[in-house]
């Protein structure tokens, strides 16, 4: 479920809980054994508001074995006052959790582009991600690694600059749509699917052939679906939306590493 985008208000408490039950367990999934650390999301969440950040999307897995209690859960924030300005994208921070074991709690930056409703997650090759066991007092910790990685917003803008900067010739831009399409689906001869749709505009605001510009377009074409594609029994269906948290990270950083190499080259 999304709620809210990065030009509007930011969500209430009463919100985050109606979205994401999780957010507010009290204690772990009771089959984890006694070496697991609970960490409370809404102590982190609680801290990260005392220093200025605030909430604007939740999202929740769904779960058929575990209680709704236990699922992994990600959180939306950014700075209440933002002094980084780019075009018409702003810099976040997105937090991953989970009661249910297998996974430690994890920290990423994010974009979140106003025009569209699927933020870009920088990978952990552009800048180290936060990732924390669940053992110890790690509230603390948490809320540290939050400053220290807004400290680094500024960089992140600059990449952005850089991205918007460099412009892509069509035979690039087509390169660089089949390139992404392999992130998605490991056999493209089976796919259906055209490199070129991943280039398609879907409103004004995507018009131009800047490598940010086609990134973006490439981004929401993968994850938010839609695209007319042909089975292999032959039979015309649309793409899914990508709404496995896990895939949305996997997807996202990848696309992020592909543009900072084409950026490089």
């Amino acid at each position: 479920m999304n709620t809210a985008n990065v030009f509007s208000h930011s969500l209430s408490l009463e919100d985050v809980r109606a979205q994401a039950p999780a957010v507010f367990a009290t204690c772990a999934d009771e089959r984890l054994s006694a070496r697991y650390t609970f960490i409370p999301t809404d102590q982190v969440l609680a801290g990260l508001m005392n220093v200025g950040f605030v909430p604007v999307e939740v999202r929740q897995a769904r779960t058929y074995r575990a209680s709704p209690l236990h699922a992994a859960h990600t959180i939306r924030l950014r700075r209440r006052y933002e002094h980084i300005a780019l075009r018409d994208s702003c810099p976040e921070s997105r937090r991953w959790n989970s009661h249910a074991g297998g996974q430690a709690y994890q920290a990423r930056m994010s974009l979140w582009r106003a025009v569209c409703t699927n933020g870009l997650i920088v990978s952990r090759g552009a800048f180290p991600a936060v990732y924390v066991p669940h053992r110890g007092n790690v509230v603390d910790e948490v809320v540290t690694g939050a400053l220290r990685m807004a400290e680094r917003f500024d960089i992140l803008a600059a990449q952005v600059e850089r991205m918007e900067s460099r412009h892509l010739a069509r035979d690039e831009q087509l390169r660089f749509a089949e390139r992404a399409l392999g992130i998605r689906f490991a056999d493209l001869t089976h796919c259906g699917i055209l490199p070129s749709q991943l280039l398609a505009i879907r409103r004004s605001e995507d018009l131009g052939d800047d490598l940010y510009t086609v990134l973006n377009r490439t981004q929401e074409n993968l994850m938010r679906g839609g695209l007319t594609r042909r089975s292999e029994s032959g039979r015309l269906t649309r793409t899914r939306r990508v709404t496995s948290l896990r895939e949305d990270v996997r997807i996202n950083s990848q696309l992020w590493d592909l543009a900072r190499e084409v950026l490089a080259a």
